[in-house]
């Protein structure tokens, strides 16, 4: 009885915190559990009766353990209450916090400041190769003018992320005090569907500016002791003779990528080939921890296990860092010690939800932390479908049936959420888990020793690491040798939350009955109907034009009904960040028509980002000059490789797509007209209005349905053209032009204030952040 009610009362804390993604759920929380409360003597009256016809002392015994009615009630109030706890410690910037002084609007970087605080964690490499780091900042001084002059100091609080270029944070440490001179910014939403949240990211840890540094000046180096110094020391010993990125590895898989800051390009395909899991210190590091302290003083008193397995988990803790996956890991582990200290098996199931429960009571933020989910769910599989499969498994050797089905587990319990957040299925996933399982095994037994020596004798540290080099080369070139094969990554778009829902509800029911475990084939497939028939009916019958929210040229995505066209790809960084994302939510998986028509800021970085991921079936480009040769045969390379097909793009030349037409006009300005239905479309990119204008008075431009342009040519050229739609980047007018501007009949949109703007035949224009912001659900 007394498990019963601490499994509810558990499952309704948790239960409420999830319900926080919807508005009054601690209410209705409350009312099921007073109606539960209601309807449960009934129930208990029949089961009893039928219980008692049928003579079945089994169903009497599960009556027995039935909880009272007012476990209910409680559960409906603690579910209650965990709403209300959670958005009482939702951060909020205080009144002197570094958010606060912000003038600049977002995105626009003109305040220059210098901010004093002490450093609050290790420097990390960015994509961009800068150096990021915490700041927990104590003054700012303001810089008025271009003189320099700065302002009074002012009393300042609060965590600020701060990135400054890469030799400057060499050799900063945690703790030291420095003053950063930078911008002070504000971190803004997504623009684009499948963008990252940056200001969620921010606001989950506690910060709510940001500041580009410009130069930094070390003001007190402080008291330079942290565990930081035992993981650089571990780290440096293990880089000695294996190198880079073998040393690397080593250390992150046994301290976790967190505490260790992972090259990019090794990170990127452990995740793109579904071993992530590798890089983070949590459940395999910790067993593997007390399975061998525990083999060694096997000898000694229970007493001296259990000191001995607390020390190291509490010493692994803090190497590796306070993340919710490692805590995780620990408490369990913890569990399992208290488990030998009463002689008795701590149920394991029970342990992991008293986990979850403690987590959660410390911080109920990490209800939404992904890492906390894939953590708990991962270990559920292990939990209670690990043991299932190795029975259907038995006529396999052990060794090799736990090698299956450890990883498949883990798989069928976190794909669902992965699906929701990713947007992709890793085809190869399983298979390489498996290969990889044993050298991941080796590298962390051995890794974890070869810390201790280093801690002790980096030298020794240094010799019992460079065992591991060819494990731990070959696991990468095995890694990257998935990584590359055909159909590594099947996007399948994003499914929404009812379709997550349901997958686990079926999971579940097949973990329950014994009648669907017999039947498991079934549920797989209705699972992967639930994913593929949506998928199909809107690929197969959607009809949408999306304008992205992109700085310099116009980038526009036309998918009709299967058929997917992409013009123009921006700057470098556009294909990773904006394109691609939104590519993947929208489950495209090849790009059948992709048009290059140089317009200003055109890069062809941004192309190879994209072709890196997908494939193009035919790639048109307008070159007018032969100064990227180099570049364009690097894209020809890639398309054959491919089997796209390289076109040049000519002046005049149309270039039909079931109901849309595109054409580039003018050989001096590029600028490209589209009939999408019978709408007529111009985007003429960062050209001025003067040379438009000319144009339009020589007949060769009419008047049009949808414009884009830069916001200095927009009221010229809407006087001109009289479109419907116009759409500019942003919004930096005087307040004299956007009154005129909203007098006219045209309607203006900005993508900088507006985000990306799509357009279907039905809806017509929508915009991406009005939409987002009218969606209460953050799950």
């Amino acid at each position: 009885m007394m498990q019963t009610n601490f499994v509810i009362i558990c499952l309704s804390y948790i239960l409420g915190l999830l319900s926080t993604a919807f508005p009054w759920s601690g209410l209705w929380i409350l009312l099921l559990g007073i109606f539960i409360a209601v309807i449960s003597p009934l129930i208990y009256a029949r089961w009893r009766k039928l219980a008692q016809k049928g003579n079945s002392n089994f169903n009497l015994n599960i009556l027995s353990c039935a909880p009272h009615p007012r476990i209910w009630i409680i559960a409906g109030i603690i579910g209650l209450l965990a709403t209300l706890y959670f958005n009482w410690r939702v951060p909020v910037p205080g009144e002197k916090d570094i958010s606060k002084f912000v003038i600049a609007d977002s995105g626009n970087l003109e305040q220059v400041v210098i901010v004093r605080g002490f450093v609050d964690s290790k420097p990390r490499l960015t994509r961009s190769q800068k150096g990021q780091f915490w700041l927990n900042v104590t003054q700012l001084d303001e810089v008025t003018n271009d003189k320099g002059a700065v302002s009074s100091p002012k009393g300042a609080t609060g965590k600020l992320y701060v990135t400054v270029p890469m030799l400057q944070v060499t050799g900063l440490y945690p703790g030291e005090e420095v003053a950063v001179t930078g911008l002070l910014y504000k971190p803004t939403k997504p623009i684009n569907p499948g963008g990252f949240d940056f200001q969620r990211y921010l606001q989950q840890e506690g910060c709510f500016a940001g500041l580009v540094g410009k130069q930094m000046n070390i003001l007190d180096e402080g008291k330079n002791w942290g565990w930081w110094q035992i993981r650089d020391k571990i780290v440096r010993s293990q880089v000695r003779f294996l190198g880079v990125p073998e040393g690397i590895l080593v250390s992150a898989m046994v301290l976790g990528n967190k505490a260790v800051d992972l090259p990019y390009d090794i990170r990127d395909i452990f995740v793109n080939t579904g071993l992530a899991h590798a890089l983070a210190a949590s459940g395999f590091q910790t067993s593997l921890i007390l399975g061998v302290i525990l083999t060694l003083t096997k000898r000694s008193s229970k007493k001296i296990q259990i000191i001995c397995g607390t020390l190291g988990l509490i010493i692994f803790l803090c190497l590796s860092g306070f993340e919710p996956a490692i805590l995780r890991a620990v408490i369990m582990g913890f569990a399992a010690l208290l488990g030998l200290a009463l002689g008795r098996n701590i149920k394991q199931l029970g342990s992991l939800l008293l986990a979850a429960t403690l987590l959660l009571l410390f911080n109920p933020l990490w209800i939404w932390n992904l890492g906390f989910q894939l953590s708990f769910l991962a270990t559920l599989g292990l939990v209670v479908t690990a043991s299932a499969i190795d029975k259907r498994l038995d006529w396999m050797p052990p060794a090799i049936a736990s090698l299956i089905s450890v990883p498949l587990a883990a798989t069928m319990w976190t794909t669902p959420r992965l699906l929701e957040f990713c947007n992709s299925l890793i085809i190869y996933s399983l298979p390489l888990n498996i290969i990889a399982t044993p050298f991941i095994s080796v590298i962390s037994l051995g890794g974890m020793l070869s810390s201790l020596f280093s801690v002790i004798s980096p030298d020794i540290g240094s010799i019992l690491a460079s065992f591991l080099y060819y494990p731990t080369h070959w696991l990468i070139a095995i890694v990257e040798l998935f990584e590359n094969l055909p159909g590594n990554i099947i996007t399948v778009g994003s499914i929404s939350n009812l379709q997550m829902l349901a997958i686990y509800a079926l999971i579940i029911i097949t973990w329950l009955i014994k009648g669907f475990q017999k039947r498991w084939w079934l549920s797989l497939i209705i699972a992967v109907a639930l994913i593929l028939v949506p998928l199909w009916y809107s690929t197969n019958n959607l009809f949408q034009v999306t304008l992205l929210a992109t700085r310099n040229e116009p980038v526009l995505v036309i998918q009709e009904q299967g058929n997917v066209t992409l013009i123009n790809s921006g700057d470098e960084g556009t294909g990773r960040f904006t394109i691609l994302p939104f590519l993947r939510q929208q489950g495209i998986n090849q790009i059948n028509n992709a048009i290059a028509s140089k317009f200003p800021g055109y890069s062809k970085d941004a192309w190879l980002e994209i072709m890196d991921k997908l494939p193009i079936k035919n790639f048109y480009e307008y070159t007018p000059n032969t100064d990227d040769q180099l570049e364009t045969q690097i894209i020809q390379q890639q398309l054959q490789q491919q089997k796209g097909i390289y076109r040049p793009l000519l002046i005049g030349q149309m270039i039909t797509n079931k109901s849309t037409i595109i054409q580039l006009i003018d050989d001096q300005i590029p600028i490209i007209k589209l009939q999408i239905l019978d709408q007529n479309w111009l985007l003429v990119g960062n050209t001025p209005a003067a040379p438009i204008l000319e144009l339009i008075k020589s007949g060769q431009l009419s008047p049009v349905d949808v414009l884009w342009c830069t916001s200095e040519a927009l009221p010229e050229l809407v006087l001109a053209l009289k479109p419907q739609i116009a759409i500019a980047p942003n919004s930096n007018l005087e307040n004299t032009t956007l009154s005129t501007l909203k007098k006219s009949s045209t309607k203006i949109y900005f993508t900088g204030k507006d985000g990306a703007i799509q357009w279907t035949p039905n809806q017509q224009f929508s915009t991406f952040i009005r939409n987002t912001e009218n969606k209460s659900s953050v799950l």
